[in-house]
Order: structure tokens, then C-alpha cells, then sequence
């Protein structure tokens, strides 16, 4: 068996510079013993091995920092430097691991304060030189994960323990968007996808990751149980955006369709990424049994199908209801959303092939059903009472029937 020299020799130089760090910080900040046992934590949590956090040094951050609120500017100051100078691959993924713990597991008013440090400067999520220039695929990782939580500042754990953004007041946007449900899902669900982005954005260096890299594999699992949420929330956005579509103005319903087309091509990156982490996250304890969500593939054509029949049926029409088509996209949605909440094993394996689309072959049925196609020296025959069938007046889209 090959003795790895290099990387004992590696892990006895970190373990001294990790006791001289703890020694200038007792030695520094004597005056301060608070702020000195937080420091001293922060170095062991992040220690020179490839060993997960100890929870003890979690718990006593966390209980340092709650005995002295003001300490959370010098707790974000700290960490950022130990990020910033390492030059070290395991403590830079052990030092995003214990900001993405934080974030998690303190109360509403730590992590309040922790996103105030971010956006103030005093919490920078950046990596040293050395670092940057490495292309090996665990740094690349480490530099998605830190683009990961970047943009999971932007986000809080409502009263519900669920992921949702935090959305700055517009009243430009407000005023726009006359209805508070259009407004919001307007603005959320491209925030939604963002954050779906940088999951995303972490997998091809993972996939190149060795399983045997707990670290990783643990900041990997930790993004994916988060994206499950935003997932989850996304689906219901898409069957309200479905839901309202033909209510919205032209430019709502434009905005809508760039989110749509979006999602097509998210649906099928996440369900490749989702399928590999099945296999590749299997040896940690707690994060073999991730409860995956069934991603339903969103068609571009039927995305196209609908842009196409939004611009050339609806906007004539003032003050009418959309065909009874849109029922059809409603209830396929819900599909979506149910079986994203279904997470037993039993259906990961069939689910995506079996259950229909967002935007099913129905699309395409229920068109052929009612479209009318005139010649162009011909006037139109159709009857205002047709007219009227195909545009139910007062009806809204959740109470149309087939």
C-alpha cells in the first residue's frame, strides 16, 4: 500500500498553524475573552482534516455570539479572513460549510444579523488567490458552493421552516402589477430559479468529486435538501403563473413565458442532477436517505404553443376569460405539484416517464377542438354565441370544466 506523504505532511502543517492561530487569539484578544473564544472556535471548527464540523463547535459559536449580539460583525470578520487567506482546500470547504450550518441552524435574529454582516462587507464569501487559480474539480466545487450561498443570502427560514426570498419593496412594480398575487409571483419565481441556477451551477465539478469526499458530499447535500424546498415552492408559482396567464396585461404575459421557457430546459438539468446525487450521495449517515422530488419535464413546444396562442387569440379579446384550454395546463400542473410532494421511494424510478408533463399532449387536443381557421377573402361565420363558448364570460380558470 502507497503511503500518502505528501498529504500527512500537509495535515501535521495545518494542525500547527491551527494551534499557533488559537494562540494568537487568546494572546490578542485577551482584554476580550468573548471574542477570543469565538475565534478560537471558528479555527476548530475549520480545522486542517477532512473531519465534519463538530456540532460542540457550532453550539458554542452560536452560544458566544447570543451572550453578545454585538460580536456578530467580529464572528463575520473572522470567518471571512480564515476563508480569505487559506490557501488550504479542506478548511475553505469546512469554513462555507460552517456559514451555510449558521445560516441554518441559529434563531431568526442571528440569521438576521449574519445576512445584515453580508451585505455590509463584514461577511465576504471569497476565496484566496491560491485558490482561485486551481482548476482541479473539488475547488471548482468549493467556488459553485460559495456562488450557492451568495445567493442564499437573499433568503430566510419562515415561521414554517421553509427557504422563501427576501423581496425588497418596488412600487413601480407594485403599481404595474395591480394584483398582489401576480406581483408575487412575478417577482418570486425568477428568484426561485436563480437559486436553482447555482445548484445547478455546482453539479459538473461534483460529478467529478470523489465519493469518498465527505466534505463535499455534505455541502452537496445540505444544497440539495434547500433546493427540494425552493423546488417545491417553484411548482406552486408555475401552476398560479398557468392559473392566471390569460389575465395578465402583454407584457405580464411575456414576462411569464421567458420564466417558462426558463423552466424547460431547469426541469431537465435538475432531473439529471437529482438521478446522478442518488447514486453519488450514499455514504454519509443522514444524507443517504434524501427524500427527492419527482421533476416533471416542462416542453418547450408547449411552452411555444401557448406564447404562440397568447399572442394570436387572446389579445383581441378585452374583458374575456381564457378557453377552457388553460384548465388543462391547471390541472397538469397540480399533477407537477403533488407528485412533488410525494417522495417515496418507490416512485423515483418511474415517476418521469409515466406521469404526464406540465404542459401535456392535451395542449394540442383541446386546440384542435376549438380553433377556427379562416381563408382570407372569407368573413367570418362564426356567431357571437360561439365566439362566447369559446371565451367563458366570469368564469375563472379553476372552474371550467373538460
Amino acid at each position: 500500500m502507497g503511503v500518502d506523504v505528501q498529504g500527512k505532511l500537509r495535515r501535521a502543517l495545518g494542525s500547527v498553524k491551527d494551534h499557533a492561530s488559537i494562540g494568537k487569539a487568546m494572546i490578542y484578544h485577551h482584554h476580550h475573552g468573548s471574542f477570543s473564544d469565538i475565534e478560537v472556535a471558528v479555527v476548530r471548527a475549520t480545522a486542517h482534516d477532512d473531519s465534519p464540523i463538530d456540532d460542540k463547535f457550532m453550539h458554542e459559536i452560536l452560544f458566544l455570539v447570543s451572550n453578545s449580539p454585538s460580536s456578530i460583525t467580529f464572528l463575520a470578520e473572522r470567518i471571512s479572513r480564515r476563508l480569505g487567506k487559506t490557501g488550504d482546500r479542506l478548511v475553505a470547504l469546512k469554513t462555507l460549510l460552517l456559514i451555510h450550518r449558521l445560516l441554518r441552524g441559529g434563531n431568526r435574529g442571528f440569521e438576521q444579523r449574519l445576512r445584515g454582516a453580508h451585505f455590509s462587507g463584514h461577511l465576504r464569501l471569497t476565496t484566496g488567490w491560491s485558490l482561485m487559480s486551481n482548476t482541479e474539480p473539488s475547488v471548482c466545487f468549493i467556488h459553485g458552493y460559495a456562488a450557492y450561498l451568495q445567493e442564499r443570502m437573499g433568503w430566510v427560514i419562515n415561521q414554517a421552516g421553509k427557504l422563501e426570498p427576501v423581496m425588497s419593496q418596488s412600487m413601480e412594480e407594485v403599481q404595474f402589477y395591480e394584483e398582489k398575487l401576480v406581483h408575487t409571483v412575478l417577482r418570486r419565481l425568477p428568484r426561485c430559479q436563480i437559486l436553482l441556477d447555482k445548484v445547478l451551477d455546482c453539479s459538473p465539478s461534483f460529478e467529478e468529486v470523489s465519493p469518498s469526499d465527505g466534505l463535499a458530499q455534505a455541502a452537496m447535500s445540505n444544497t440539495l435538501k434547500e433546493s427540494f424546498q425552493v423546488y417545491a415552492a417553484f411548482c406552486e408559482g408555475v401552476a398560479a403563473l398557468v392559473n392566471m396567464f390569460f389575465d395578465l396585461t402583454r407584457p405580464a404575459r411575456a414576462l411569464a413565458c421567458n420564466i417558462l421557457k426558463r423552466a424547460s430546459k431547469q426541469s431537465q438539468e435538475l432531473h439529471r442532477l437529482y438521478e446522478h446525487c442518488k447514486c453519488k450521495i450514499m455514504t454519509i449517515g443522514n444524507h443517504k436517505n434524501l427524500e427527492y422530488p419527482s421533476v416533471q419535464i416542462i416542453s418547450i413546444d408547449h411552452v411555444l404553443a401557448l406564447e404562440q396562442l397568447s399572442s394570436s387569440v387572446i389579445q383581441n379579446v378585452v374583458g374575456q376569460k381564457p378557453p377552457a384550454i388553460l384548465d388543462y395546463l391547471t390541472r397538469s400542473t397540480k399533477k407537477m405539484m403533488q407528485t412533488t410532494s410525494d417522495c417515496e421511494s418507490t416512485t423515483n424510478t418511474t415517476t418521469n416517464t409515466s406521469l404526464p408533463t406540465l404542459f401535456s399532449c392535451t395542449l394540442e387536443t383541446k386546440i384542435s377542438k376549438v380553433w377556427v381557421v379562416f381563408d382570407e377573402e372569407e368573413e367570418p361565420t362564426e356567431s357571437q354565441d360561439s365566439i362566447d363558448r369559446l371565451f367563458i364570460k366570469g368564469t375563472h380558470v379553476s372552474n371550467l370544466s373538460l
